[in-house]
């Protein structure tokens, strides 16, 4: 089963926050096929950053984390053919651009996303589609 796993969900999983929909989603990221939009990739490091600058993790369990969450491989997609979309789903939901990239490439892979960020979980609802984890 092929999915959009969005940054919030990813970043539970950097910090060990043990959050239901979080846990549910990386077992299921074990055995199946997430896609990201190619943010995601600096989303995660910039929280690893900004967790080492924090106190909040060391840099070596940082790395380790990273490495784990590596080996999950998560698919990044192809840039879109167009930003128009995504600055619509932006502008009607009052996203951030990252945010509406990652319900973009759901609807145009029509597939489930993985977010435990509420104004996407609200955007995705409305926009029908299909949240995972939850």
């Amino acid at each position: 089963m092929a999915f959009v796993l969005d940054a919030s969900t990813a970043v539970a999983w950097c910090f060990d926050e043990h959050h239901p929909a979080a846990d549910r989603t990386l077992e299921l990221a074990k055995v199946s096929e997430p896609r990201a939009p190619a943010i995601l990739w600096f989303e995660l490091r910039n929280t690893a950053l900004m967790g080492i600058r924090r106190g909040r993790v060391k840099a070596e369990a940082a790395d380790g984390v990273l490495a784990r969450i590596e080996r999950i491989r998560i698919a990044i997609a192809p840039l879109p053919p167009a930003a128009d979309p995504i600055f619509a789903l932006a502008q009607r939901h009052r996203l951030t651009f990252y945010d509406a990239a990652y319900l973009e490439l759901a609807q145009r892979e029509r597939i489930g996303l993985a977010t435990l960020d509420a104004a996407l979980v609200r955007a995705a609802t409305a926009e029908g589609v299909a949240l995972v984890g939850a």
